[in-house]
């Protein structure tokens, strides 16, 4: 098994979280014993939420979507970012909001949880009025907790300890824009990135109605 950032490994790891005897959790409940809670922060494509959001439909999982209503790469206001919502709840997913600081900008559109983006020490496991914050207590705890952050597992790729049912419960962080655009660096997968956007755009600018003969 290649541990490759990638949509097929991905899978993989689905695929051993449920061999572990994992279950699928969110940010209603206190952990328990099994919880894989899967986490996805949306810093940088829509796209490639709905790709990996996809990909978890079929192998009958779900997760928490943590969009941003202040970023310079996409917008939840336009029609793309109302279907994005739309598809990511219709698939049977979670939908809260990634903060960026000192702003919660948490409406009907998001469950009452925030993800803080980029966060400082000093209030990234800060309580939050009205609403839970995945990096306090008692969701954020070091050993019970793996990120994806700039495509580098800080403690290792974990679909063997999740096939072997290694962790007690587990809140699992990933990027989907990392596994849903092909590079072996960050700098590769961040210019497939680019090059999707690429398309995308003149796509719109067609259908503006600007003449690109």
């Amino acid at each position: 098994m290649s541990c490759a950032f990638s949509l097929a490994h991905y899978r993989e790891l689905l695929q051993a979280a449920r061999s572990g005897g994992y279950r699928w959790a969110g940010f209603d409940r206190p952990p328990e014993r099994d919880d894989l809670i899967l986490r996805h922060d949306v810093d940088l494509s829509l796209d490639g939420a709905l790709a990996v959001a996809e990909l978890e439909a079929e192998e009958g999982a779900w997760s928490t979507w943590f969009l941003m209503t202040r970023s310079v790469f996409y917008n939840l206001a336009s029609s793309e970012g109302e279907r994005a919502i739309a598809r990511l709840r219709g698939l049977g997913h979670r939908v809260a909001h990634h903060a960026v600081w000192p702003n919660v900008d948490l409406d009907d559109r998001f469950d009452a949880v925030v993800a803080w983006h980029n966060p400082d020490p000093e209030y990234m496991r800060a309580p939050i009025a009205g609403a839970v914050n995945v990096m306090e207590e008692p969701f954020f705890e070091p050993e019970h907790y793996r990120s994806d952050s700039n495509q580098h597992w800080r403690h290792g790729c974990p679909h063997e300890q999740l096939a072997r049912g290694e962790f007690e419960w587990l809140q699992l962080l990933t990027h989907p824009e990392i596994w849903a655009f092909d590079g072996a660096s960050m700098r590769e997968t961040m210019e497939s990135m680019l090059d999707a956007d690429r398309a995308a755009r003149l796509e719109h600018l067609r259908q503006d109605r600007i003449d690109l003969s």
